[in-house]
C-alpha cells in the first residue's frame, strides 16, 4: 500500500519544533553574554546564524501553508537560501 503524503501535521510540528529550539538558542546566548561566558562579537554573530535559520523555517512553513491552502502538495516546499529569504523581507 502506498504512503500518503504528509499533509501538514508532522512536517509542520518538526518545522515548529526547530523555531522552538532555535528561540531557546538565542536565549541561551544572550544568558551567556550577560554571564561573561561568551564576548558580543560571539554572540552577535551565532544570533546572526540563527536568525537566517529562523527566517527560512518560517519561509518554509509559509510556503507549505500557502500550497495546502492552494490544494497542492505542501511537500513540494523547499528550503530556499539565505539570501532569496532574506530578499523577500525587504
Amino acid at each position: 500500500m502506498a504512503q500518503q503524503p504528509d499533509l501538514g501535521g508532522g512536517a509542520d510540528r518538526r518545522i515548529l519544533e526547530r523555531i522552538g529550539e532555535m528561540v531557546a538558542a538565542e536565549r541561551e546566548l544572550r544568558a551567556l553574554l550577560a554571564e561573561g561566558r561568551i564576548d558580543p562579537e560571539t554572540e552577535r554573530q551565532r544570533l546572526h546564524d540563527i536568525e537566517q535559520q529562523l527566517d527560512q523555517c518560517w519561509d518554509l512553513l509559509r510556503q507549505r501553508r500557502a500550497r495546502m491552502e492552494a490544494g497542492e502538495d505542501p511537500n513540494l516546499a523547499s528550503v530556499r537560501s539565505v539570501e532569496e529569504v532574506e530578499r523577500y523581507e525587504s
